[in-house]
């Protein structure tokens, strides 16, 4: 009797072990000094931690002189050049619009839009080039919309979510392949936009 009841309890202990054992290890390791825990993370931009809040500011389209669109209500792709947009300045704007459309059924969800920092755009030249980009100059509306970014390099790229907040900045080394894996993750997940 009190064999069976011996090995009941080491039965017993053993069961509790196989099941809780490996999730206390697991806990041990991850809240241990000794690195266990994952420090890289999966997004290929910059994230703004918290998020900054920006202006609304209007848009123009300059493929539609009388067509407006608005911060809100779309993921943006906010790429910030002087109004003279040499070689290098057209062909970033080309890898967004390939970022864009590669999202497919996607794509209605995400704008791009060009915010001249110095200098006049070419409406013309980007009417034709990027039909479907919409352009924001300098004005006292968007200042806010700079001071939030900061020092801003030419040929970087950033992510405005449908609420109007800063979200991501890709530096110019980033790929557009890292890009639009990190658009494809964040649509896949948000209800908003």
């Amino acid at each position: 009797m009190m064999d069976d009841m011996m090995r009941g309890r080491r039965t017993l202990l053993l069961l509790a072990l196989v099941f809780v054992g490996p999730m206390a290890l697991a806990m041990g390791l991850y809240f241990s000094d000794f690195q266990w825990r994952p420090r890289a993370t999966t997004e290929h931009g910059e994230l703004y931690r918290p998020a900054r809040p920006l202006p609304d500011f209007a848009i123009t389209l300059p493929a539609n002189p009388g067509g407006n669109a608005t911060l809100h209500g779309k993921w943006t792709l906010l790429h910030l050049g002087p109004g003279e947009c040499g070689t290098e300045c057209r062909d970033a704007l080309v890898a967004t619009r390939q970022v864009r459309r590669a999202l497919g059924r996607d794509m209605e969800r995400v704008q791009r839009v060009f915010l001249v920092t110095s200098g006049n755009a070419d409406r013309a030249v980007l009417a034709a080039e990027q039909p479907d980009m919409g352009l924001a100059g300098t004005a006292p509306d968007t200042a806010g919309v700079l001071a939030a970014v900061g020092a801003a390099s030419p040929g970087e790229v950033y992510l405005i979510d449908p609420l109007g907040n800063l979200v991501m900045r890709y530096p110019t080394h980033t790929t557009m392949k890292g890009m639009h894996a990190d658009l494809q993750r964040l649509l896949k997940v948000s209800t908003i936009g």
